[in-house]
């Protein structure tokens, strides 16, 4: 039989009862609109966590106090151990790191700024003058913190995006204004670029403050022998392919710092951009694993669906099936002609999923921004295909059921 023909007659059996074909394609509706967005989200959030990683640099380790488990998320509290000022200063030790570059301390806390009658509460990050480097922060308006500023303890801070505009109206100056952090006066010297989230947060609504300023004035975070404790030390490496050495170079000079014996374990963690990519990219997988699990059981339904309203048909079809068998219908043409209707179904059912899916991301879309949903034509297309395959195994065994009927019963059937 011609294709055409095979074409013309499956899209006239179909459209002959308009409703049992739309409620048959419901299930593959509902399938692939839920796969549509689930592979969709799931791509990204992948080019979510990359460009949010990407950020950090290839060439910066993250040292965090702490032995983070093999499976265990780079962002969570760690078990014990503690990092300090000083560590950060024997890590910015030439001698001891080679391929050391600048050395940054870090400190993260929670804080609530006060301006006038208003208040808000952010997160409060001491960073020193290296992070301008190092996580190529800078302000939109105003100075970075200098080496000055660090040295004497002054009281100036550096708010987020988000802190500014939660506390200042849109045309008004912030800089040389008086702020209070946890109680203490600051003057703001500048606002930060927009940052957006990182691995440890929102680094729009902070307030950023030198680090011996906040350890001083605000945080007083100190060891029992009076030294300034960390959340993290940042170290820049003069290049990606010396990376491996630096991570055993900062290993090997903090077990040293803190006498931590051969067979002991480390009370501290050496963290790359690779590594945080890689747990929260394991993290997408199995997400995405069980979302697409969930929209298969839904396909395996219409597929069901497909293969019982095609049995239906072919008992209905019967004295057709007969007819054209006795006019010269070979047993391929009935078989061609009952999987062209099941693929139809299918692949129709198919198209109205990944138009129902391609509204639903452009809704979620303009809620949630960050996200950016689109659907990649590899995606359709893979829909498609997976459509087309689901049409021919569901569809196979009543065509194969109409193409054995033999003429002369299904003449006399009823």
């Amino acid at each position: 039989m011609i294709f055409g023909e095979i074409i013309r007659i499956a899209l006239r059996a179909l459209t002959v009862n308009k409703l049992r074909s739309l409620l048959t394609m419901l299930g593959i509706i509902i399938g692939i609109s839920t796969a549509t967005v689930l592979i969709s989200a799931g791509q990204a959030v992948e080019r979510y966590i990359y460009d949010l990683f990407a950020g950090i640099g290839t060439n910066v380790l993250f040292v965090v106090p702490g032995q983070l488990t093999e499976n265990q998320d780079p962002t969570a509290e760690p078990r014990f151990g503690e990092l300090t000022l000083s560590d950060a200063r024997a890590l910015s030790n030439p001698l001891l790191v080679p391929d050391m570059v600048m050395v940054a301390p870090e400190a993260d806390a929670t804080a609530t700024i006060v301006r006038g009658d208003e208040s808000l509460d952010v997160d409060l990050i001491a960073i020193a003058p290296q992070h301008k480097d190092i996580r190529g922060w800078d302000t939109q308006i105003g100075e970075f913190f200098s080496q000055v500023d660090m040295d004497s303890r002054r009281r100036v801070a550096i708010l987020g995006q988000t802190a500014f505009q939660s506390l200042y109206s849109p045309n008004e100056n912030p800089l040389d204004t008086q702020i209070r952090v946890d109680g203490v006066v600051f003057t703001v010297v500048g606002v930060m670029n927009e940052i957006g989230m990182s691995q440890f947060g929102n680094r729009d609504n902070s307030v950023f403050l030198p680090f011996t300023t906040a350890m001083d004035r605000v945080l007083d975070w100190k060891t029992t022998r009076g030294d300034y404790k960390v959340t993290q030390i940042l170290v820049s490496i003069a290049s990606e392919d010396r990376m491996a050495q630096a991570q055993i170079d900062i290993e090997e000079a903090l077990r040293e710092r803190h006498r931590i014996d051969y067979f002991e374990e480390d009370d501290f963690s050496v963290i790359s951009q690779t590594d945080f990519i890689g747990v929260f990219g394991d993290i997408t997988a199995v997400v995405t694993v069980f979302l697409g699990a969930i929209s298969f059981v839904s396909l395996l339904v219409g597929g069901i669906g497909i293969m019982n309203i095609m049995l239906v048909s072919v008992a209905e079809r019967t004295r057709e099936i007969g007819l054209r068998k006795a006019v010269g219908a070979r047993r391929r043409d009935i078989l061609q002609q009952f999987l062209a209707e099941a693929i139809f179904l299918s692949v129709l059912g198919g198209i109205f999923g990944m138009v129902l899916g391609a509204l639903v991301m452009r809704a979620a879309d303009s809620q949630i921004t960050a996200l950016q949903l689109t659907l990649r034509v590899s995606t359709v297309a893979g829909v498609v295909a997976f459509c087309m395959a689901t049409g021919i195994l569901f569809g196979f065994w009543p065509a194969v059921q109409a193409s054995r009927l033999s003429p002369i019963s299904a003449l006399r059937s009823e």
